[in-house]
């Protein structure tokens, strides 16, 4: 495999993309995984992955980190006054940052 087909960080890639694109798309990946990117962005990442073999390979990586994540951390519920609290905090955050 020449340097042209590998990048670093994704490993084999199709030539037709370039390192700054796989790397925008791996900037990308959670929005994807989480169901959080626009229909745009979402076909735009899926188009990507389908194409470039090594960010297929490393957002398998990202999914499995994820769903070991909901796995292990799934269902546990903050103490309700930790909860409020929290709340709390975050509007006098917002509002400050305003």
């Amino acid at each position: 495999m020449s340097s042209d087909e590998r990048d670093s960080s994704c490993g084999p890639r199709d030539p037709e993309y370039d390192e700054a694109e796989c790397a925008a798309v791996m900037a990308e990946v959670w929005t994807l995984l989480d169901g959080e990117c626009t229909p745009e962005t979402r076909d735009k990442l899926r188009h990507h992955l389908e194409a470039c073999p090594g960010c297929l390979r490393h957002y398998g990586v990202e999914e499995r980190i994820k769903q070991l994540i909901a796995r292990k951390c799934g269902g546990e519920r903050a103490p309700e006054r930790l909860r409020q609290r929290l709340l709390l905090e975050i509007r006098r955050t917002t509002i400050i940052r305003r």
